[in-house]
């Protein structure tokens, strides 16, 4: 049925990039025709590198440091392999044992568990960039 003022010719114009399903035009990507959601890898604020460093976790209240290693590294913070899994937003100061630089950080997720250990997500609590001596190329969407 025509609606008022709708040009039969011309159906609706689909929801623009500000108007999409969830409302945000940062979470949506116009390629041509076409406006699609972003994936989870072009939301990321750095990019990840999967590389092994070891490290060292100093939490307050506890006299010896945890030992771990990075999963993934960013310039933002990392994903560590540690025994001990730590609840979201839990603080605590990561050391890069081999750099010998400590940064603060905090859980930013709660951790899964795999056969390696507990996966905790941390992210730095200020901009350390240079922390995991790692040149990070800018994120381009």
């Amino acid at each position: 049925m025509k609606q008022p003022g709708q040009n039969p010719n011309h159906p609706p114009a689909a929801p623009s990039a500000r108007s999409g399903a969830n409302g945000s035009a940062q979470n949506q990507v116009k390629r041509g025709p076409v406006t699609r959601s972003l994936t989870a890898e072009e939301r990321r604020r750095a990019q990840r590198v999967l590389v092994r460093i070891k490290v060292q976790i100093h939490v307050a209240g506890k006299a010896n440091p945890i030992q771990g290693q990075t999963h993934t590294v960013s310039e933002n913070g990392a994903m560590l392999v540690l025994d001990e899994a730590f609840p979201e937003g839990t603080k605590f100061t990561i050391e890069n044992v081999k750099a010998q630089k400590k940064v603060d950080a905090r859980v930013v997720r709660p951790p899964q568990t795999t056969s390696e250990g507990a996966l905790v997500p941390v992210e730095f609590l200020s901009p350390s960039p240079s922390f995991w001596g790692i040149f990070f190329p800018p994120v381009v969407n």
